[in-house]
């Protein structure tokens, strides 16, 4: 099946073959049908799969050129980068078509945006916040807008949007086109899909939140204070070609940055608290290789889309199993392999049972030379994050029936920060993920040199 399939006109098709795109992925093959027919669509689809390609086709088809120009697509996304993406890909298979884009987004000035809108455009890419702010200020209406896309909703949800989205909704007109893409399907998401959708069209590209196949999985068990060690020894390895790191906080993003700067390996950190120049700046320099390893948080990372990164490393376990998923969803894209390295360490085990819950198997076992049997072995309070008005005491001197409850109750989110919290799993003690079997073989390494074997 090649896009000649799909009926796109002859600009689009120009610009896919510009871009050396010649076969739909999956999503892109059980979406564009339908909304060229102008259905409403639910997608389920990870990171990777192709989905922008999949709104973005059908809408530039559907679109009609109009005078003056006014917004008639609005594409909501969590994150400037994932909206700076969107927006290049309308450009790209846009190039051939006469329609004009404005990427919005909070950090920067808004009157380069401001400017741009009013000279007329026929799209409008943007993140809630920044969006809300123009309409209360009166400078963007939604009145005219014909086609609606919801992006990556999950992570909208866990960075606390769902009340500016439902603001945003209540402005669109009720004759519409709707889109709504997620990677996960939660009670939550279903909720917001039913007030928005009419009569959806569900397309789903794989089985929810598994892992993508040609990535290699493999956990490292390691107490906190030698993280950083393991890290090292790991980036030393030459086969380690182009390294996205994730971690929990953006002042740990900083500090592994500085630590492997160094140690003469070239990063930079990527987080929310960073400049928009700055974050272009550390994308680039990861893109170009100017950079080894990118270090980054969950938000900031959102919408990374660079085809040979070799290897994810998360260096902290993520709250949310499903933010596992996204995370080594980074590697192994555009049909190539990627391999992904876990930390974790006793207070993170929890969290490793509700990941390898999630995808249904156990990730390999690593053996290094800074294994921690604790870690491996934790289990109740100690396998659990000390609540963060408790950090910095002893775990054992802060037991009690009236210790707080540092997970929300199963489904439903809570928002702290602008952080979520992970599920509490009534069955977490039930069935256990079925075991692949553990080989003890040696950790190839292009280097010639292997310090680390599976257990």
């Amino acid at each position: 099946m090649s896009f000649k399939n799909l009926n796109l006109i002859p600009p689009i098709e120009h610009a896919l073959v510009k871009q050396g795109y010649t076969t739909p992925t999956p999503i892109q093959l059980k979406s564009i049908p339908d909304l060229l027919l102008g259905k409403d669509l639910i997608g389920i689809a990870q990171t990777g799969t192709g989905k922008t390609a999949a709104f973005v086709l059908p809408i530039l088809q559907r679109m009609k050129e109009s005078y003056p120009r006014v917004p008639r697509t609005l594409v909501l996304a969590p994150t400037r980068e994932l909206a700076a993406q969107i927006g290049e890909s309308f450009r790209a298979y846009g190039e051939f078509l006469n329609f004009k884009h404005a990427v919005i987004f909070g950090g920067v000035s808004q009157v380069p945006q401001i400017n741009q809108i009013s000279k007329g455009v026929d799209i409008i890419v943007a993140t809630p916040g920044r969006l809300l702010d123009l309409m209360n200020q009166g400078k963007i209406s939604l009145r005219t807008i014909e086609f609606f896309v919801l992006d990556e909703a999950d992570r909208m949800l866990d960075m606390g949007f769902i009340h500016d989205i439902k603001r945003i909704i209540l402005k669109l007109p009720e004759k519409r086109q709707s889109l709504f893409f997620s990677a996960t399907m939660s009670r939550e998401i279903n909720e917001l899909a039913k007030s928005l959708l009419k009569g959806p069209v569900h397309v789903e590209a794989a089985a929810q939140a598994t892992t993508v196949e040609k990535i290699k999985q493999h956990i490292f068990f390691v107490d906190q204070d030698s993280k950083e060690k393991l890290l090292l020894e790991l980036l030393n390895q030459k086969h380690l070609t182009k390294v996205l790191v994730f971690t929990g906080m953006k002042y740990k993003a900083n500090r592994i940055a500085l630590f492997l700067e160094k140690n003469r390996i070239g990063a930079d950190a990527i987080h929310g608290n960073k400049s928009q120049s700055a974050r272009v700046k550390a994308l680039n320099d990861f893109k170009t290789g100017r950079i080894k390893v990118l270090v980054a948080t969950d938000i900031a990372a959102r919408g990374i889309d660079i085809d040979d990164i070799s290897h994810v490393i998360n260096f902290d376990l993520p709250n949310e199993p499903e933010t596992y998923v996204h995370r080594i969803g980074r590697t192994a894209r555009a049909g190539e392999e990627g391999t992904s390295y876990s930390f974790c360490a006793a207070d993170e085990r929890d969290y490793l049972r509700d990941i390898e819950k999630l995808i249904r198997m156990q990730i390999d076992v690593m053996d290094h030379e800074f294994h921690s049997e604790t870690a491996k072995n934790a289990e109740g309070e100690a396998a659990r994050p000390i609540p963060r008005n408790q950090r910095g005491r002893s775990r054992y001197n802060n037991r009690s029936n009236n210790r707080p409850n540092h997970r929300r109750s199963e489904g439903r989110h809570s928002y702290h920060s602008g952080r979520s919290e992970r599920s509490n799993n009534s069955d977490r003690d039930g069935d256990r993920p079925r075991s692949r079997g553990f080989r003890s073989r040696s950790f190839s390494s292009r280097s010639g040199r292997s310090s680390f074997r599976r257990r």
